[in-house]
């Protein structure tokens, strides 16, 4: 394929100040090492991978309770070793950074006490309050290893949650209020947390979301909560009495707190020890609880804001996300390398188009970030930044959770400025980046700059074999420090293992569409597999089909998403009804309306079908990665064998659709 020419490139000025450079600088002095070119440096990164984690640790003064040794104990993939005997906090790495002359959050919300107004957190008020939270935790009998669950918003109130959380050495775990009971219970139902701290509601987009009723249901179905911390935010008269064993937020946070914000006390863990609970679901049953460690999350994060975010101390950094999105706990890496954290609690296109950019410019933000998904809707909408707002201090635009169009990159340096756009690609599964961005390096339309340091990224061929400027499987071929402890409750990590590793034994496969540029860019293409991936939060289909499923017309369903770069994004449904039963707008309703309750707002399918059966294999699996081939273009006989399946006769009508859809499409002229 033609080489694509650059679309912006860094000045001898970037390159200079770029912390990209002292760090390679750092290598040539203190380790002997020279390198030619950021490839170069790459290759090291991945194939010393001891010696690079060992000298990033030391470059970027990791604070531990004892002395480093060997970084990689056991390179096994999955269970490999990181720095056996080393004890820390990821607390620790935080507060570090705390300086009286800026503060640590800047915030706004739809919500609170103080809705649209901007609050500013100083480093001694975080302090303070993570200290008193952190002491009512242990006298609640949270210790360590135990779990704290949060139905919380992204708020300046959640950050302090979590950091009381880990400081006591006690496990966290967040679901964003605006998932339903089901899939909120799906979640916390396996972690059996001790404390629930949940918000009383919010309100998105000026509209009021009460919650008080599903906390309730919450307690009732969560029989571990022993204590339920309630956080007025929809209605600051909310009262904590009136949940048993409750109590509010503001006692929290300001009983037994050390006078003038004194000691906190921060536990050291071993650099394995458990820091959060994430999730990722799969295509079949619960929702994966994933396990991530105090050491790996530091390594990966300050690495990734350090090198390939570029950010410095003082920076502002905002990334908007949904405490559901891996984005929230990525963003707080910016408190890890000492920027000030800014976060956007609402819709980001409420009350005007350009709301959210309005605060980027209020707030003074030097690095925004947000799912490619807002600068499309920016795009569409006819957004214009630079009118809406003073953005004289932005100088970086970072973008995920979904690929960014090449139409994208240039709506940004046209209607933003020319600005350096950092976008990257990882996930959920390990809490990290695999391709993103390098200040030093030029930026082309459509492209991520390069593959991470200390990731082993690959396109792989069905064989195991790389490819370059082909599409292929992402892999990694090395550990990373941020990758899974394990799974809770996978107590033989069978289902870890089917995860990542059944297809490549050894290797990571990480279930994305993959092109490695001659140049060494990256080009996403989307979902290798079937779990859905809607604005950067993947939701397993499984979930979904309890939703629809439970509704008593449906009798089966199938849901593919439709991520492609260069087709616009789609979810359709295709439901089996009762005998006698059809498709109407008001079923259409209840479905949607199910799924929105159940799950959230992101997973309402985009259109909804009504088919004679699922297609199914021998052994009855949803046919939904064949499925979805299909309707991204594939041939039928490439996608699907009818010798292997239950009912062959139910893929006509899918092909069907998939020419109609073809025929729509190119009459569009390919958009669609």
């Amino acid at each position: 394929m033609n080489d694509i020419a650059p679309a912006w490139t860094p000045t001898p000025q970037q390159i200079e100040a770029a912390r990209i450079t002292q760090f390679t600088r750092w290598l040539a002095q203190s380790r002997g090492l020279q390198f030619d070119d950021y490839d170069a440096l790459w290759r090291w990164s991945v194939d010393d991978v001891d010696g690079f984690w060992c000298a990033f640790w030391d470059w970027a003064d990791i604070r531990a309770k004892h002395a480093r040794g060997v970084a990689l104990a056991d390179a096994s993939m999955p269970g490999a070793q990181w720095f056996p005997g080393v004890e820390l906090n990821y607390v620790d790495q935080v507060f570090r950074h705390a300086d009286a002359s800026r503060p640590a959050i800047v915030a706004r919300s739809e919500s609170g006490a103080t809705p649209g107004i901007i609050r500013e957190v100083s480093w001694a008020e975080l302090r303070q309050q993570v200290a008193a939270c952190a002491a009512t935790l242990r006298r609640l009998g949270v210790r360590r290893g135990d779990r704290v669950a949060a139905y919380l918003p992204n708020t300046a109130d959640t950050v302090v949650a979590f950091l009381a959380t880990a400081s006591v050495g006690a496990i966290w775990s967040v679901c964003s209020p605006d998932m339903g009971p089901l899939a909120v219970l799906d979640r916390f139902r396996q972690i059996e947390p001790k404390v629930l701290i949940a918000v009383d509601g919010y309100r998105y987009g000026g509209k009021a979301h009460d919650r008080r009723d599903l906390i309730a249901q919450l307690l009732r179905d969560l029989p571990s909560v022993d204590h339920l911390v309630l956080v007025p935010q929809l209605d600051i008269d909310a009262r904590a009495t009136d949940f048993p064993n409750a109590i509010a937020w503001q006692d929290a946070i300001t009983a037994e707190a050390p006078p003038g914000g004194g000691a906190l006390e921060i536990e050291a863990v071993p650099f394995d020890h458990p820091l959060w609970i994430v999730y990722s679901s799969g295509t079949t049953g619960l929702p994966k609880a994933i396990v991530h460690s105090h050491g790996g999350v530091v390594l990966e994060h300050v690495k990734i804001m350090a090198l390939h975010l570029d950010l410095h101390a003082g920076d502002r950094f905002l990334w908007y996300a949904s405490t559901s999105w891996i984005m929230w706990n990525c963003q707080l890496g910016g408190l890890l390398v000492g920027a000030t954290l800014c976060l956007y609690d609402g819709n980001p296109g409420y009350p005007q188009a350009d709301s959210l950019w309005r605060f980027v410019g209020e707030a003074g933000v030097t690095f925004f970030g947000a799912g490619s998904a807002y600068f499309q809707g920016c795009l569409k909408a006819d957004v214009a930044p630079r009118a809406a707002a003073d953005l004289s201090r932005l100088r970086a635009v970072g973008a995920t959770g979904s690929p960014l169009p090449p139409e994208c990159y240039t709506w940004i340096l046209e209607r933003v400025g020319p600005v350096w756009i950092d976008a990257i690609s990882g996930g959920t599964d390990f809490a990290g980046c695999f391709l993103g961005g390098l200040p030093t390096l030029p930026v082309r339309l459509g492209e991520m700059q390069c593959r991470c340091l200390g990731a082993r990224v690959e396109a792989f061929d069905e064989a195991g074999r790389p490819l370059i400027d082909e599409v292929g499987e992402l892999v990694c071929t090395v550990p990373m420090p941020s990758m899974p402890l394990y799974f809770w409750r996978d107590t033989d990590n069978r289902r870890y293992r089917e995860s990542y590793f059944d297809t490549y034994p050894g290797i990571w496969r990480h279930g994305d569409w993959l092109r490695i540029t001659p140049h060494g860019g990256a080009i996403i293409y989307g979902r290798s597999d079937a779990t859905i991936n809607r604005h950067g939060i993947r939701m397993g289909t499984s979930e979904l089909y309890r939703a629809v499923e439970s509704l008593p017309e449906v009798l089966d369903s199938l849901v593919v998403d439709l991520e492609y770069l260069g087709r616009a994004s789609s979810m359709p449904l295709f439901v089996v009804l009762r005998p006698g039963v059809q498709l109407d707008e008001a079923l259409t309703a209840a479905i949607r309306t199910r799924v929105r309750e159940a799950l959230s707002a992101r997973h309402v399918p985009d259109e909804v079908h009504q088919v004679a059966a699922v297609p199914r294999t021998l052994s009855g699996k949803k046919m939904e990665i064949p499925i979805k081939r299909l309707l991204l273009g594939q041939p039928l006989d490439k996608v699907a064998n009818p010798d292997t399946m239950a009912n062959p006769e139910s893929l006509a009508w899918f092909a069907d659709f998939a020419r109609v859809r073809e025929e729509q499409r190119e009459a569009q002229g390919g958009a669609a």
